[in-house]
């Protein structure tokens, strides 16, 4: 039996004793661990989970759970520029076996996905485009009852579970004043923070030392997975919202190099793209997360509250959305006020143009009369009877002609305004008619005693 490039052959004899089947078993199991060809690629974390509360770090064997026990594989890709193929690569090479071919395709396709493959759940809401963008989003899983794989690209905030020391957030904060030379020390019982530390920190609307409950089930840990990929969406959001402010009041305090640069750098257009990407990728959840909650209410293992924390992670993910799109609009609109400054500046430039042209018309009109080549030109030495009434012709057709211009830009403008006095005459005539009669009506009825029917 030899393992050459991680593929493993094995001859059983179907016919002889169990310990062969046993030594092609654990042969199989040394060839999962012993074959990595991307060492260092991608980060493999690997959980167990008592049900009671408690959780263990294991070994990366890809086994299930027994009993109340259950287990969480998690692969973390690279954000590169590789290909998908590449991505394919190495799940093949962590994940395989046991899964299988369909089970990877399953889970690093692009698009939304939910259905059951080889017996268990997978879901994806893997977006396309470029794997380095941090508008590129890719989290799926397959769920059994006793285990859960998932594949996400990059990091996901609060996804994993590692024991933590004092938090930050547990302190008592302090103003920060000019004595202090330290980023974080104590004075006065508490604890003195940086500007740009809470800075960082107010971009995110879940931090990393917040609580993060440990599953008891199986069911728990698909609402955490959900709840986490729900979070960084929105934190994506929040600081796209802080980064838009922060631009407006430059656009309100800058001026024309800030403006040329803005609309060089081609800022908004990228950032409008962006935020399709980010829809797209909310969208792709609208679609898939619905679906999973239909088909986990029929799975006995799953707890009837957690189908209701997924109704409230769809919510949320709607609310999200009309969030982006109130975005989108402000991004547009920033856009739309800088293309009018552009036009502005455009017209501007042609207004200085259009007066030079108003200064040199003149002088290049002397020059085309004196230039023509017929006679009569005075103060030239033509002499021949003949042609002395040429000159005066040529300005006679200039003159008709500059006439027939004229009359082509006037006669519209007159005909407006001859229809517009006529429309006003009108209603000066009715609106006179009419508080005529009323007054007669209000005459009448004061002699009669009676009231005006209006």
């Amino acid at each position: 039996m030899g393992l050459t490039d991680g593929e493993v052959v094995l001859n059983i004899n179907m016919e002889g004793e169990g310990g062969e089947l046993e030594r092609a078993h654990t042969s199989l199991e040394e060839s999962r661990f012993n074959r990595t060809h991307c060492p260092g690629a991608v980060r493999q974390r690997a959980y167990i989970f008592d049900g009671e509360g408690s959780y263990y770090n294991k070994e990366w064997d890809l086994r299930e759970g027994r009993g109340r026990e259950f287990c969480w594989y998690h692969v973390e890709l690279p954000k590169g520029n590789q290909k998908l193929s590449q991505s394919a690569k190495y799940l093949i090479d962590v994940l395989c076996p046991p899964l299988k071919l369909q089970d990877i395709l399953s889970l690093v396709s692009n698009g939304p996905f939910c259905g059951h493959v080889d017996g268990a759940l997978v879901f994806r809401v893997n977006s396309p485009g470029p794997a380095s963008s941090k508008f590129t989003f890719r989290i799926a899983a397959r769920v059994t009852e006793n285990s859960v794989i998932t594949v996400s690209l990059g990091r996901v905030p609060r996804l994993g579970f590692s024991p933590m020391g004092q938090s930050l957030l547990s302190e008592i904060p302090s103003v920060e004043s000019p004595q202090n030379a330290r980023g974080e020390q104590r004075e006065r019982g508490g604890i003195v923070i940086r500007e740009h530390v809470l800075e960082f920190l107010l971009t995110m609307n879940h931090s990393e030392e917040a609580d993060n409950p440990v599953p008891k089930s199986v069911s728990n840990l698909v609402v955490h997975i959900i709840d986490t990929h729900v979070d960084h969406l929105q934190d994506i959001v929040t600081k796209l919202e802080i980064e838009l402010d922060a631009v407006e009041i430059e656009l309100d305090k800058g001026g024309f190099a800030l403006k040329k640069q803005m609309l060089d750098d081609r800022r908004f257009p990228k950032m409008h793209l962006d935020l399709q990407r980010l829809l797209q990728v909310i969208a792709h959840g609208e679609q898939v997360f619905p679906r999973v909650k239909e088909k986990c209410a029929s799975k006995h293992w799953f707890a009837s509250e957690d189908i209701i924390s997924l109704e409230e992670l769809i919510g949320r993910l709607r609310r999200l959305k009309e969030n982006v799109g109130f975005i989108a609009n402000r991004v547009t609109a920033i856009q739309a006020g800088l293309d009018s400054w552009q036009a502005e500046q455009i017209n501007r430039k042609l207004y200085y143009l259009s007066f030079l042209s108003i200064i040199f018309l003149p002088l290049s009109i002397i020059t085309g009369v004196f230039g023509m080549n017929v006679g009569g030109v005075p103060w030239t030495e033509q002499r021949d009877p003949k042609l002395k009434d040429g000159f005066r012709n040529v300005l006679l057709l200039c003159v008709a002609m500059l006439l027939f211009v004229l009359l082509c830009f006037i006669i519209p403008t007159l005909y407006t305004r001859v229809a517009a006095w006529r429309r006003r005459r009108t209603l000066r005539k009715s609106w006179s008619l009419d508080r005529k009669s009323v007054l007669k009506r209000t005459v009448g009825s004061e002699a009669k005693g009676g009231y005006l029917r209006l």
